[in-house]
C-alpha cells in the first residue's frame, strides 16, 4: 500500500455500471468522495451514505463549478451519448482549477484505434498538466446483465453477433476496486493499464457457464449481424446504440479482444474476478421476473 495522495475525490457517472463500484471501493479508503450524477434525489442508499452527492451534468458545464470544489481526482467516465467535446471541456475545466489527478476509464485498445473517441479522449487528458491513469478496460461481464438479460431470461440465449471470437471478459466491480487503488496509492500516476479478466472466453463457453450456474440450458445462436441489428431494432434501441454494439462485435468476431494481461492482477492484488464467478454472484439477476 502507498501513502494516500488525494484527499477529496469527484465519481462522474458515479450511479453507472462502474462507478457505483469505484464509489463503493473508495468509501472503504481514506479520502472524502463526491458523487456526480445527473439527479442527486435519485440515488440509492449506498451511494448517498459514501459521501457527498452533487449535481453533476457533462451537457451542464454550469454544474461542473460546485462539483470540482476541493477536489483533488476525478475518476472520469464517459456516458456513451456524452460527446468528446464535452468531457474535453470538463478536462480543461478540471485543469484551469487545480485538479491534480484524473483516472479515465478508457477501453482497451484505444491507444491504437483512432476511430473510437476513448482514443481522442486520451491524447486531450495527456496533452493537459494533470497527472493521469488511463484505465483500458476490456468488455464488462455485466453488459450480459445489462444489455443482454431479456435474451437470457425469455429465451434462454445469448445473442450477440460475435462468431467464435473470445473476449477477455472484466467484472466491473474490479473496475472500479482498480480505480480507487490507481486514485489513492502513490506510483500510477502518468501511466495506462489494461484491465481483463483471468481468460478469454468465446460466447458458447459463455453460454454453457451460465447453463451450468443457472440450471437450465442456455443457447448461444452465433447470429449474424443483420440477425442481431433487427432484433435490437424490434426492442426500439437507437440506431446509434446498435451501430456501436456491432462494432463491438465485430471487434471479437476477428480475434482483438481476446487478449488477457496481468494489470488487474497486479492492481487488485489478487485474481481479477471469473465469469463464473460473476453469473453465481448475480444468478438471481438472470431468473424471469415472477
Amino acid at each position: 500500500m502507498g501513502q494516500t495522495m488525494t484527499e477529496v475525490l469527484l465519481v462522474t457517472g458515479a450511479t453507472g455500471t462502474v462507478g457505483q463500484h469505484a464509489v463503493a471501493a473508495l468509501a472503504d479508503r481514506d479520502v472524502a468522495v463526491k458523487s456526480g450524477v445527473r439527479n442527486p434525489k435519485t440515488v440509492s442508499t449506498e451511494i448517498a451514505d459514501a459521501g457527498a452527492v452533487v449535481a453533476f451534468d457533462f451537457t451542464k458545464p454550469e454544474t461542473w463549478g460546485d462539483a470540482l470544489v476541493d477536489v483533488d481526482g476525478v475518476f472520469l467516465v464517459r456516458p456513451p451519448a456524452v460527446s468528446e467535446a464535452d468531457i474535453n471541456s470538463f478536462v480543461d475545466a478540471a485543469a484551469r482549477v487545480g485538479v491534480d489527478h484524473v483516472a479515465y476509464l478508457s477501453t482497451l485498445g484505444a491507444e491504437k484505434n483512432v476511430l473510437i473517441p476513448h482514443h481522442r479522449i486520451e491524447k486531450h487528458i495527456m496533452g493537459t498538466d494533470i497527472q493521469y491513469t488511463l484505465l483500458r478496460s476490456s468488455f464488462f461481464m455485466q453488459n450480459l446483465l445489462e444489455v443482454h438479460r431479456p435474451d437470457i431470461v425469455e429465451r434462454n440465449e445469448i445473442f450477440v453477433p460475435a462468431g467464435r471470437g473470445e473476449t477477455s471478459f472484466v467484472d466491473a466491480r474490479d473496475i472500479g476496486e482498480a480505480a480507487a487503488v490507481v486514485l489513492t496509492e502513490s506510483g500510477h500516476t502518468n501511466r495506462a493499464y489494461d484491465l481483463t479478466g483471468p481468460e478469454a472466453l468465446d460466447y458458447g463457453t459463455v453460454a454453457t457457464i451460465c447453463s451450468d450456474v443457472l440450471d437450465r440450458p442456455i443457447t448461444y445462436p452465433n447470429p449474424s449481424l443483420l440477425a442481431f441489428a433487427r432484433r435490437m431494432r424490434r426492442r426500439g434501441k437507437p440506431l446509434g446504440f446498435i451501430a456501436l454494439m456491432c462494432g463491438i462485435y465485430t471487434t471479437a468476431r476477428l480475434g482483438l479482444a481476446a487478449r488477457v494481461t496481468e494489470d488487474s492482477r497486479r492492481l487488485l492484488g489478487r485474481p481479477p474476478r471469473t465469469m463464473r464467478a460473476f453469473i453465481e454472484d448475480y444468478a438471481a439477476e438472470f431468473q424471469a421476473d415472477s
